[in-house]
Formats: structure tokens, sequence, C-alpha cells
């Protein structure tokens, strides 16, 4: 049997090829579309759904887009610096 070199291990379908940026754009595309969702629901839980009090939200829907809004608006602003950081690399490294 022959030994297995790197090359061998690295799936076709992963190539940099296929993605020459590094996956910056998608990280991009789809951070700002889950903080884009946490922008949102935050503004329904203080508008539509009844406001925020001392004690939190008053109505059931309330609460859910808070907690939508605390889960998306934190993993949507990690994917934007992620993406913005792979942009800048690949933007230095093309000089």
């Amino acid at each position: 049997m022959s030994p297995v070199t790197m090359r061998d291990s690295i799936p076709a379908e992963v190539s940099s090829t296929e993605n020459p940026d590094g996956g910056a754009g998608q990280l991009l595309r789809w951070g700002a579309s889950t903080l884009g969702a946490g922008i949102f629901f935050a503004i329904l839980t203080k508008t539509v759904f009844g406001g925020i009090g001392p004690q939190g939200p008053h109505t059931n829907s309330g609460w859910l887009a808070l907690i939508a809004a605390m889960g998306c608006l934190p993993f949507g602003s990690m994917l934007v610096l992620l993406g913005a950081a792979k942009w800048l690399r690949n933007k230095r490294s093309r000089r």
C-alpha cells in the first residue's frame, strides 16, 4: 500500500479554486443576515410585543423575540468580525 499524502486527504469540494476568498464572503453574508435578524427581533420586542420592563418583556411573544435576539446578536457579530478579519487577511495577502 502506498502512504497517504496530505493532498489525497483533502476532499475535492473543499479546494481553494472553488472558493478563492476562503469563505470570507459567506461569513460576511450570513453574519449580516443573522445580525439583522437579531436587530429585527430586538426592535419587535421593544415595540410590537409590549416592551421590556424591569422584570423582562411583558408578553410571551416578547420573551421569545428577546431569546431570539439574544442568540442572534452575539453570533451574528462574531460571524461578521470573523468574516471581516478573513477579508482583510486575504486583501493583504494578494498584495
